[in-house]
């Protein structure tokens, strides 16, 4: 149609099949549009003319100016699109030409097309010089924003880089970390799946297969990319194509079903209608364009008249296949004659589907946009008539391209804008496959994404998601499961960083978080939990009053001082008797009061040390074992004397009397003493927290401080008992009915075994066990002692009475 300005319009409305031949020899074949037609495209073009016939009726846009239109179709294929376009730039089309070279007859200020970003790519490279705009509706390819390239490419569909960021927000959301992804062999499909593999990356998606197509490539090619979708682990794919490829793949996939897929869909295919037809794809979800509404558009396309019919060919063919009939009366005898009054009310094609009305807004946008251009360039918003002038003299196409950028309006409550790079703001729909209760698949909106939002807040999901196979649960897609707190991930060799082994923690560390990368140690006071998901405070460990151990002990060293003291009370009572004065009995007394803090002194290595136990400890066992010895010892010399002060002139009872005796025990206990106050001195024992023996627990435990005091004290003792032992086996076989030599003898060999054993024992035990075998070693010595020496004389005093007697003690041929 003729008018004041022209506007192009390039559809894919014809699929192109035939590839002609070249042999470089002959004149190559004219294009020609073969093929099945896409009524979708046909829809678009109408639309496109719908939008026009309203602005000329308008009295408020371009009053008094009539627009026109060219509408060509670029039959799929880039050298159609090019030749249609050099067709526009021209503005030599024959319809339009009069010859005269001042009229704009048949100029085209601007351009509307084409579907595919391929085509939109060759035709700006052809126009962009020229400065005639060019408005696509549904070229997304993220490269045409670049202003450097194509200066003059404007759309009104959303760049592909808003929706690749929205993908991978959305498989972010639910969790997928492997995928698979499908992709048309084109700018559309490369360039997209390579903006969406970068933000993928960014989210920590991983990627298992990355498949390219295309309709033109060979059935094997399609095969392939089916076969590895059917044999992958990766549950949700993306598939970045054109309807045309995911057609062929799906058709492939349903010879052959494979396990079961959650689909993610860009904008191309996921609104289709046409695609709907293939259920196993129920619960595909994806961003398609915003639905809208353009009223009188349905009565528009719905009005086919027969005149309308026959002065258009591509409207006749529409027709004829619908129908399968022809309209042409001379028609084969095998096709049904129609004459165009077909109830087109009842035809169930895309062509007259308007219940989505998605991309076909996006075509109405691009009219009313150029519209608006060439309104701002020769229309004054003050005058109800445009400068007609202005329309005689001319107006280039570089006027509109400038006033296209500047274009803001809204339209049926759609915004119409352009930012820097041609684009618009970037609001989609979240599309959702969800199966009918009749069974058909339906298209439903489930959410939004509007990039105008603050980061985070995008996505908003109003209503529930229908999942493949109709599924309520989100499904799984992952290489590995998510390692628990207390593992981290280590990542599988040779693989994505989404595939990874989960190992424990290492002894002492933690993780406290779902997939962590690296555990952490505790404090030096803390120790993790069996699951090494938190750390806790390290149990402080010693010999308690309260366990077992330490209430058995307990018992032991108050029976053995409770012992030592009715004992003692035994020896008091029977103070006269001749047992116990022949064994001096200031000794025994001695004896058994040092042998009472022997058992009592064990006490003090049970419960929490402190520095004041520390030290009180190992300085009063040290001590009262040295009295303890020196009172042996000193009960060993006398029974060794008395023997020898028998023999005839022998006075050496009159050098070992009872001040010698408390002499020898001062002098030897003094000894003891004075080690044990230069080691407490210097380096006196303190309390310590032993964390290394037990890395899960603290011990708390007695440092000695100086183990060369602590080692000279037992050395001391053990001296002493040497001696002592020695001095009683000389002695054991003297006569008497009651040689005590005999008895420090068995109490002296008690006493050492104790003591060489305890040595390796205490080295090796560890923790409170080594507190455990001291007392041990100082209870058993101590009981030793008691029960050898006294246990005999205790029987005879209360058990043979008849035995305390001078006259059976001195009795020395009686046995």
């Amino acid at each position: 149609m003729d008018g004041d300005y022209v506007i192009g319009g390039v559809f894919a409305i014809h699929h192109y099949t035939h590839t002609p031949v070249h042999n470089y020899t002959t004149m190559p074949e004219p294009l020609k549009c073969t093929g099945s037609m896409d009524t979708r495209e046909l829809r678009f073009s109408r639309a496109m003319v719908f939008a026009i016939e309203e602005i000329n009726n308008s009295t408020e846009l371009l009053p008094g100016i009539k627009l026109g239109y060219q509408i060509h179709d670029s039959c799929t294929t880039v050298p159609v699109a090019m030749h249609v376009t050099f067709q526009l730039s021209n503005g030599l089309d024959p319809v339009f030409n009069t010859g005269d070279n001042c009229s704009q007859a048949g100029k085209v200020m601007a351009i509307v097309g084409e579907s595919e970003s391929t085509p939109s790519i060759s035709m700006s490279r052809i126009i962009g010089p020229f400065n005639i705009p060019q408005v696509s509706y549904f070229a997304t390819c993220a490269c045409l924003s670049d202003k450097q390239q194509y200066p003059s490419f404007f759309r009104t569909i959303p760049s592909d880089q808003f929706q690749t960021d929205a993908l991978a927000k959305l498989i972010k959301h639910f969790g997928w970390t492997w995928i698979g992804a499908v992709r048309s062999d084109s700018d559309y499909g490369n360039n997209g799946m390579a903006s969406f593999l970068q933000a993928a990356r960014k989210e920590g998606i991983c990627v298992e297969y990355s498949e390219s197509l295309h309709r033109t490539q060979p059935r094997s090619r399609i095969q392939r990319v089916a076969d590895i979708i059917r044999r992958s682990t990766a549950v949700v794919v993306v598939a970045f194509t054109a309807s045309a490829e995911l057609t062929l793949l799906l058709g492939e996939l349903s010879l052959k079903p494979s396990p079961p897929r959650q689909w993610i869909g860009s904008e191309s295919w996921v609104t289709n209608r046409d695609m709907l037809k293939f259920n196993f794809c129920a619960g595909a979800i994806g961003f398609g364009i915003q639905k809208s509404v353009i009223p009188g558009l349905r009565e528009y396309l719905l009005n086919l008249s027969p005149t309308k019919l026959s002065a258009s060919p591509v409207l006749t063919e529409f027709w004829e296949d619908a129908f399968n009939c022809r309209l042409d009366k001379n028609a084969a005898k095998d096709k049904t004659v129609c004459d165009g009054t077909e109830d087109i009310q009842t035809l169930q094609s895309p062509y007259t589907d308007t219940s989505q009305l998605r991309a076909t807004n996006m075509v109405y946008k691009a009219v009313y946009a150029i519209a608006h251009a060439i309104h701002n360039a020769v229309c004054k918003d003050s005058t109800a008539q445009c400068d007609k002038f202005r329309v005689d003299s001319g107006m280039k196409s570089n006027q509109v391209l400038s006033q296209l950028k500047k274009v803001n309006f809204s339209q049926n409550g759609y915004d119409v804008s352009f930012d820097v790079n041609g684009d618009p703001v970037a609001i989609y729909e979240l599309v959702n496959w969800q199966q009918s209760e009749s069974g058909s698949i339906e298209m439903v909106t489930v959410g939004l994404y509007d990039t105008s939002l603050p980061e985070g807040q995008e996505l908003c999901i109003s209503r529930n998601l229908t999942w493949m196979d109709g599924g309520k649960q989100v499904p799984v897609s992952v290489c590995s499961d998510s390692c628990r707190p207390g593992t981290r991930k280590v990542l599988q060799k040779g693989k994505p960083i989404c595939c990874y082994d989960c190992i424990l923690c290492p002894e002492g560390e933690i993780s406290n978080t779902t997939d962590s990368l690296d555990c952490f140690p505790c404090p030096n006071e803390f120790w993790p939990n069996a699951e090494r998901d938190t750390c806790f405070r390290k149990p402080v460990e010693f010999l308690s009053f309260d366990e077992v151990l330490g209430i058995i002990l307990a018992a032991f060293s108050l029976g053995g001082a409770c012992l030592a003291i009715v004992t003692a009370a035994i020896f008091f009572r029977h103070r006269t008797s001749p047992i116990v004065r022949a064994n001096n009995s200031e000794l025994s007394f001695l004896l058994l009061f040092s042998l009472t803090l022997c058992f009592l002194c064990s006490l003090t290595f049970i419960g929490a040390p402190s520095d004041w136990s520390c030290k009180l400890r190992h300085t009063a066992f040290g001590i009262t074992f040295v009295l303890c010895i020196s009172c042996v010892l000193g009960k060993t010399i006398v029974v060794l004397m008395a023997f020898r002060a028998t023999l005839p002139g022998c006075k050496v009872m009159k050098w070992f009397g009872p001040l010698q005796q408390r002499i020898t025990v001062v002098s030897f206990t003094f000894i003891q003493v004075l080690i044990c106050t230069i080691w407490l001195c210097l380096r006196p024992p303190f309390r310590m927290e032993n964390r290394t023996i037990y890395k899960e627990r603290i011990i708390l435990e007695c440092a000695l401080g100086s183990a060369i005091g602590f080692w000279a004290v037992l050395g001391y003792i053990g001296l002493l008992a040497l001696f002592c032992l020695v001095l009683a086996v000389l002695a054991r076989k003297l006569p008497d009915n009651f040689n005590e030599a005999k008895l420090i003898t068995f109490s002296m060999l008690i006493f050492c075994a104790v003591w060489i054993t305890f040595i390796p024992a205490y080295v090796s035990s560890p923790g409170k066990f080594t507190v455990a075998v001291e007392i041990f070693a100082i209870l058993a010595s101590s009981f030793g002692l008691i029960l050898c020496i006294f246990a005999p004389k205790c029987y005879i005093i209360l058990l043979k009475p008849e035995k305390n007697t001078k006259k059976h003690l001195m009795n020395k041929n009686e046995s």
